[in-house]
């Protein structure tokens, strides 16, 4: 089915560094690191090629499996007496590569500041010409900020990056987090009517590695990121997100979403909002897993998947198994079924039992050097308008939302797994119809019950779905709504760190270098603090 790898110590001491491949964008637009006098087009593909979006070594490793994979628990994580406390030096990595280029990520603010000033050098034909780029830019960044908001809250925004911009170098305050929520959404509005209204060109076209120039999928692009953040803040400002949200599903034709066409066998490459590895890029994930985070996690497999006969686990997990000798010859034996390490397991019962449980799909997660960066999905926009429909309207138009969310999770994954062509893998088809109907119709993830069982359902299921790869957004969503309820091991931890947090620190040396304006910051940068749209 899939090939395994055997005889991988549990925890690994190596560390492989896969460098992105960038020479091709290099060699057809200005490099915005080392050309004096970038171009606007450059810059924008500069700000696409983004580390921190693609599917990476040191993001994954460093960041997704060390943070918010672990405090979701989408990722599986070594029982250690520092398994919550927080890497400073890695939470730097992350805050450095949104401000500043040259690191694992493209430096959003930085281009994007860049971008603005070269903008404003361009006569008043040209800026009409180059706005497409401009507005796709902006929808970039907000989806990149809006990430750091979930992470720290209050971050450095609109001061940001005024060396760019007015040629002097100023330490930025901390923007208030709600106010950039508002103004994100506001934004994101804006963009969309500006796609809508408004037909490619030459330049955006190629300079767009994302979407290649299709406005339409950008208008989508800004719509769903636009509904994830107005749900996002739904539990604290109900009103706002109601009214909102409601206008975009009752006005599709105005408002077009990332729902797939609300096909359930729609197509993952050409809907989704996907970052596609270069053309030349040979970089897979299996060092960033097989440090440590290769395992399945408990309350994803055995609560969630297992219990419903989830269709989506061959090509989620492998069973794995044990070398034996037969017949004097090493064999591997695979296990007989799937199940992952309780989460109650000690750090001694993980390394000696670990080979008797399941772990991630190596064809589809470990060795998939086409495995794509994960912006935002049809099945994730449908579990949101599920939300927003059982919550505001009509339980029926939530069903048919979540049911197709749940059919095009497993169209998605069954897709991830066939990306892998070649190398000794051979890739899964799609279940039945008839599979899929018994797992949706008569399974624990059926669409029954209270309203509150639905919304659970709704939950649970779109952080089965955004799962490992999509950790930040499974830690964001799993604080604003409490689901799933899961079990978090304190015996033995760190005093003060027996539990995950509720966001994260400030990195040190931010602290250092930004002194002044994080005074104004500093009674609400504690760990247990929440971010403002959580309950």
């Amino acid at each position: 089915m899939k090939k395994l790898i055997i005889n991988i110590s549990f925890f690994l001491v190596a560390v492989t560094t896969i460098v992105g491949c960038k020479k091709d964008v290099a060699s057809k637009y200005n490099n915005p690191e080392k050309a004096e006098n970038a171009s606007l087009s450059g810059l924008f593909t500069a700000m696409l090629n983004n580390d921190r979006v693609a599917a990476k070594y040191w993001n994954v490793r460093t960041f997704l499996c060390q943070m918010p994979g672990v405090y979701a628990q989408t990722s599986y994580f070594p029982n250690s007496n520092s398994v919550y406390q927080q890497s400073d030096s890695y939470s730097q990595n992350y805050w450095d590569d949104f401000y500043t280029t040259g690191g694992n990520g493209s430096g959003s603010m930085a281009l994007y500041r860049a971008m603005e000033a070269k903008f404003k050098t361009l006569s008043t034909s040209d800026q009409t010409a180059q706005a497409t780029i401009m507005q796709a830019a902006k929808v970039v960044l907000i989806e990149q900020a809006a990430k750091m908001v979930d992470l720290w809250g209050d971050i450095p925004y609109s001061e940001a990056g005024s060396l760019e911009t007015g040629s002097t170098i100023k330490n930025p305050k901390y923007d208030d987090q709600k106010v950039l929520y508002t103004g994100f959404i506001a934004d994101l509005a804006t963009a969309s009517a500006y796609f809508k209204a408004n037909a490619t060109n030459k330049d955006f076209a190629k300079a767009d590695i994302l979407l290649k120039g299709d406005v339409g999928q950008w208008a989508r692009y800004a719509n769903s990121l636009r509904l994830r953040l107005l749900m996002r803040i739904s539990k604290v400002d109900e009103a706002t997100a109601r009214t909102a949200v409601l206008d975009m599903l009752n006005n599709s034709a105005t408002y077009p979403l990332v729902d797939g066409g609300n096909n359930p066998s729609y197509s993952p490459g050409t809907s989704d909002i996907l970052l596609q590895p270069l053309t030349n890029s040979t970089s897979d994930l299996h060092a960033a897993f097989l440090e440590g985070s290769w395992y399945a996690t408990d309350y994803m497999l055995n609560t969630v998947m297992l219990t419903a006969n989830d269709p989506r686990i061959p090509v989620m997990y492998d069973k794995y198994g044990r070398t034996q000798k037969i017949n004097g010859q090493d064999v591997f034996v695979p296990n007989k079924t799937y199940k992952a390490m309780p989460i109650t397991f000690s750090a001694t019962d993980q390394e000696t039992n670990f080979p008797d449980y399941s772990v991630l799909d190596s064809a589809t997660f470990l060795f998939n050097q086409k495995l794509p960066g994960i912006i935002i999905t049809a099945s994730e926009v449908n579990l949101l308008k599920a939300e927003a429909y059982e919550r505001w309207g009509s339980s029926a138009s939530a069903q048919t939302s979540y049911e197709t969310a749940l059919r095009q999770s497993v169209s998605f994954y069954y897709y991830l797994n066939n990306l892998n062509q070649g190398g000794g893998y051979v890739n899964l088809p799609a279940p039945k119809d008839s599979v899929v109907n018994v797992w949706i119709n008569s399974s624990t993830a059926s669409y029954t019950g209270s309203s509150a069982n639905k919304l659970t359902n709704i939950y649970i299921q779109k952080w089965a779905h955004l799962g490992v790869l999509q950790s930040m957004e499974a830690w964001a969503e799993y604080r604003r709504t409490g689901f799933p309820i899961l079990t978090f091991p304190s015996d033995g931890k760190l005093s003060g760190f027996d539990t995950p947090p509720t966001r994260l620190i400030y990195p040190s040396t931010e602290k250092t270098l930004n002194s002044a304006n994080y005074q104004a910051v500093q009674a609400k940068d504690t760990r247990k603090t929440k971010i403002f749209w959580q309950q």
